[in-house]
Formats: structure tokens, sequence, C-alpha cells
């Protein structure tokens, strides 16, 4: 009588970001313990909770899991999570009983991004001049910085020490924003009579692209139609609106300083990745050199920070491949050995 196969017990995970809530199961045990074919994105203005989200996931996929990851996108401090740009509010405690959960981990969106670094493999990334490495285990320190624009803006700090990993969480997008350019002074003085303080968020998020158009068309006496992110994109793609295009390179040439100055801030000598799926429409323009210029424009480092290798991330869900690598280091296993199995040549 031959005996049966054990399947591996499966997590919940879910990225909650302000516009969509995405599920997805993990298998801990796995080299690659994010289940790709499980991932479903539902918008969060459809659902009063998310537990209700996550019930209609569970249903759908007829699973029934005993633990779970929540990467949310605001602060996690203590049980409840007030989200930064969705009016719901989080309860650990009733998120387990309302879901019958043995277990439930909640971690900040880019710190959970920042967990993922581990389990990318070159594919996942788009080089921003020197590339990364792989991340593996080894003896040493390691620091890495992650930011990326969406709804907000995240910042998060990967620190590997001794093989003991870890992610910070920060507010970092509410750092104010500081110009470079006069063109970039003239934009702070429009956005700031309409919002006081200038967070980076502001100018480095979708809203702020629109912030950005919006400015823009201010200083040139110029009525700005209210165009949606993906919009700008477009019409700066298609060179149809000298104020979409001139938006979305200062977009960049900011984002360039931002980084540079966040691998400057953590000390994230090994390397710096963007995150978040509103860049996708930005390679064009982060792959044309002044984005990198500004991230190297550090003065007397400028020589330090030119030696840091950035990538723009390609992974379709970084944040449910945090959430999986958080699965994986809450089993009591390592991500980083994950990774380095799941790199392994044949």
């Amino acid at each position: 009588m031959s005996a049966e196969r054990t399947v591996p017990p499966t997590w919940l995970l879910a990225d909650v970001g302000g516009t969509n809530v995405r599920f997805a199961q993990a298998q801990v045990v796995a080299p690659a313990p994010l289940l790709v074919q499980s991932v479903r994105v539902y918008r969060v203005a459809d659902f009063t909770s998310l537990s209700e989200a996550a019930r209609l996931y569970l249903r759908a996929l007829a699973v029934n899991p005993r633990h779970a990851v929540f990467a949310l996108a605001g602060p996690v401090r203590g049980d409840t999570v007030q989200m930064t740009n969705h009016p719901w509010s989080i309860s650990r405690t009733q998120l387990q009983n309302d879901l019958g959960l043995e277990s439930v981990h909640l971690v900040n969106d880019f710190a959970a991004v920042g967990m993922g670094l581990p389990l990318l493999q070159p594919a996942d990334l788009l080089a921003l001049g020197t590339a990364p490495e792989v991340i593996h285990r080894q003896p040493k320190t390691q620091t890495f910085c992650v930011l990326g624009p969406g709804t907000g803006l995240g910042v998060s700090a990967l620190l590997i020490r001794d093989a003991r990993i870890d992610a910070l969480q920060t507010e970092g997008g509410h750092v104010g924003f500081s110009p470079t350019s006069p063109e970039e002074i003239a934009v702070l003085q429009q956005l700031a009579k309409r919002f006081g303080r200038v967070s980076r968020e502001r100018v480095l998020s979708g809203g702020g692209l629109v912030n950005l158009h919006q400015a823009l068309c201010a200083i040139d006496q110029i009525s700005a139609s209210t165009l949606a992110p993906e919009h700008i994109t477009e019409r700066a793609r298609q060179l149809a609106d000298s104020q979409c295009v001139r938006a979305v390179e200062m977009f960049c040439d900011i984002l360039g300083s931002v980084a540079g100055d966040c691998a400057l801030s953590f000390g994230a000598w090994d390397g710096v990745y963007l995150a978040g799926g509103m860049l996708a429409a930005f390679k064009p323009w982060l792959q044309q050199g002044r984005f990198r210029m500004r991230f190297d424009d550090k003065g007397r480092f400028a020589d330090t920070v030119r030696r840091v290798p950035v990538a723009l991330i390609t992974h379709a869900q970084p944040g449910l491949l945090g959430a999986a690598s958080c699965a994986v280091l809450a089993s009591g296993n390592s991500p980083v050995r994950a990774s380095q199995a799941s790199s392994a040549k044949p």
C-alpha cells in the first residue's frame, strides 16, 4: 500500500493598496513560494471591508488556509492599521476571527516589497546602470533600498545582517520635496499654494504626476484640463502635449534625485530598487539616462553613489512576492535560502 503524498499547507496572502487589493496563496516550503496562478485582483471600492473581499477570494478558489500575511498601505503599529489612502481600518484580531485563521501577520506594504527582494530573479529586473546581483545568503552586512510611486509613494529598506533578514517600515514618501532646478522650484511654489507643505508623495505618485502637469500648465499660464496619470504618459509618449512631456520628464528627474537620496539615507550601497505598477509606462524615460544622472548627482558623494546598482522591478506582483517572503520567514524558514534554491541551474 503506497503512502499518500502530503500536500504542503498554503498561506493566504494579500497586498492591500489604496485602489486595489490583490490576493494569492503561498507554499512556504517551495523554492518559489508565491503561487502565481492563484493571484486575483479586486477594487477596494467594491467592498466594505478587507474581510469581505477575502471571503470572496476564498470562496472563489475553494481554499481554507490556516495562516495569512496581509501587506497594507499604511503604518503597522500593534493590532490595528488605518489605511493611508483609503478609509478601511484593519484589525488583526478581527481578520483572524472573520476568516477563521490560526494566525494573521500584518506588514507595511513597502516593507513587504523589501522582504521580497531575495526572491527576485534577473528576469524580474530592468537594470538602470549596473544591475544588482541576485541576493544570496552570505555572512556579511548588506543594505538595500526599495521605493515606488503608486496611489502614494512607498519607501523601505532591506537589511541583511549575518544572514538575518529584516525590512524597515518607513514613511519616507512623506519627507518634504526638495527641488534641484529653477523649474522645480517654480513647481514647488505652485504646489505650496495648494497644499502648504509639499511632500515627495505630492509629486511622486499617480496624483503627483497630475500635480506636476497642472503646476507646469499654471507656470505657462495655460488652462489645464484634468487628465488621469495614464493619459499624461500617453500624451507624452505621442509627443502630443509639451506640458505632458515635461511632467513625465520632471517626474523621472525627481524620482532619480529621491532614489539617490534614499541610497545615501539608508547606506543602501548594495542596491536600490524601483517598484510600482505605474512605472511600466515610464520605462523609455527611465532608460534615457536622465534618471540615472540625477541619481548620481550627489556632490561630494557622487563617486560613491555612482557605484550603487539600480533596477526597476518588472515582476508583476512584487507586493505579493514580498508577502510570500514574509510567510516563509514567519514559518521559521529563510526567504534568502528559498531564493538561492530557485536560482540554481538544473
